[in-house]
């Protein structure tokens, strides 16, 4: 009987493969937070207000740029890429109830947008951050 799962993984995913697709997994998650960081910094009267106007206290702002941008660099290098994804699914899902849980249709996609992105950051908690990363580099010098 055919198995499309397993034609897929014969097909498609040598060790050589998966290790790409890591990676570019990885760029595409992190695509989101360092962009985000760059826009807080580059507009944080707004984003500092944005986070008043639902009782989030904008002295906030610094460590949310420093956890996103930090984050997101961390998953793109692959540099204690499960840490970094841990906070970041943490965080996200948490930001997504505050900031889109008003149940409006535009913010119920902005919410269902935060609930896959943390279902894409556990995958990199739970599979780490693959042979083409920081992570894989300095594991190897230590073993």
């Amino acid at each position: 009987m055919l198995n499309p799962d397993l034609t897929l993984q014969k097909v498609f995913l040598s060790s050589a493969t998966e290790a790409l697709i890591n990676f570019v997994a990885r760029v595409f998650i992190s695509f989101i937070f360092i962009g985000s960081a760059w826009m807080k910094i580059q507009n944080y009267d707004a984003t500092a207000g944005y986070m008043e106007s639902f009782n989030v206290p904008s002295e906030l702002l610094p460590l949310s740029i420093l956890l996103i941008g930090g984050g997101g660099l961390a998953i793109l290098f692959g540099f204690q890429a499960r840490l970094a994804a841990l906070a970041l699914a943490v965080f996200t899902f948490i930001c997504g109830f505050i900031f889109h849980g008003s149940g409006t249709p535009d913010d119920n996609i902005h919410l269902m947008k935060n609930v896959a992105m943390t279902g894409g950051l556990l995958f990199v908690f739970l599979h780490g951050a693959g042979q083409f990363s920081l992570d894989h580099l300095m594991t190897r010098k230590i073993t």
